[in-house]
């Protein structure tokens, strides 16, 4: 049978039966895609274990592929597969035996607090054409900083789900279809006012928070990247919306915030993935060396 009609069946499992995000779905189609490109797949029948075997030693070897790209490959193919099983096009799972690499331990990349601050003001004082840019490019940045949002969870924050008056965000359906409240100290909620304030002076009404400039309608994430590779330029700071959030947790941990209350605000599943920003924050770390009964000695 056509390799592309069981993918095409496929997708539709995870989106319409698992609920699965249009990211991880878009994950499925790509590594599949490559997987039958680089092995010149037209029907289920002509994959066996080597082929994929040998697909992923390749990956290693000649395309210098991460653990974490080795894995997310080795986990789609285990997904795919599982589904063919119980779909009666294949009996065995060819990705069952492939032994899958130590993933490297590497601590989140994140900013230092002064150039978080430079950062903010930067993209504060940036010379913009109009105020409406310069209030709501500063309040998206101290939402990243200030709340930890992800990328995505911030481009679909909607009016509704910013509560100035109770100091929180509501973030709907955010990674793995979760909920979840995230206070915000009185500094961001004043930045969110200042943009609202300005926003509703424009007659901004449509339902995403964050507002196009120029159309009433939500900012798109490619206006997103495009102002975050700007503001790079004009800061000389590094960083990209996901290592913001990295700062966001760090900077809590140092400011004594508890690992269960931030895996919370972060939205995390498991407290585990959490606890590595315990190692990333020095400080953190070296304030509680101060807790050493020897050191009154």
């Amino acid at each position: 049978m056509y390799i592309e009609i069981i993918a095409l069946k496929f997708y539709d499992y995870a989106t319409f039966i698992k609920g699965y995000s249009k990211h991880t779905v878009r994950r499925y189609k790509s590594c599949l895609t490559f997987f039958c490109r680089i092995n010149n797949i037209k029907t289920i029948e002509e994959i066996d274990e080597p082929m994929v075997r040998t697909f992923f030693i390749n990956g290693r070897a000649h395309r210098k592929w991460t653990p974490a790209t080795f894995v997310s490959y080795y986990l789609v193919l285990l997904v795919f597969f599982r589904w063919c099983i119980k779909q009666g096009y294949i009996t065995t799972n060819f990705a069952d035996d492939i032994e899958i690499p130590r993933p490297d331990k590497k601590l989140p990349p994140k900013l230092t607090k002064q150039d978080a601050l430079r950062l903010l003001e930067v993209v504060y004082n940036y010379p913009y054409e109009f105020k409406f840019l310069r209030y709501r490019n500063h309040a998206i940045f101290a939402t990243f900083l200030f709340a930890g949002l992800r990328k995505s969870e911030l481009i679909n924050l909607k009016f509704v789900d910013v509560d100035i008056k109770n100091l929180s965000i509501f973030i709907s359906q955010g990674k793995g279809k979760k909920d979840r409240i995230i206070p915000i100290s009185y500094t961001l909620a004043q930045t969110l006012k200042r943009y609202i304030d300005e926003r509703s002076r424009l007659k901004k009404t449509c339902p995403e928070f964050f507002a196009s400039s120029t159309q009433n309608n939500g900012y798109s994430d490619g206006g997103l990247r495009h102002l975050i590779i700007q503001m790079r330029k004009a800061s000389g700071v590094n960083f990209s919306a996901h290592k913001l959030r990295h700062t966001f947790a760090t900077l809590m941990l140092e400011g004594g915030c508890d690992i269960y209350s931030l895996s919370k605000m972060m939205g995390h599943s498991d407290i585990k993935t959490t606890t590595i920003y315990l190692a990333a924050s020095a400080e953190h770390l070296r304030s509680q060396m101060t807790k050493h009964p020897l050191n009154d000695l």
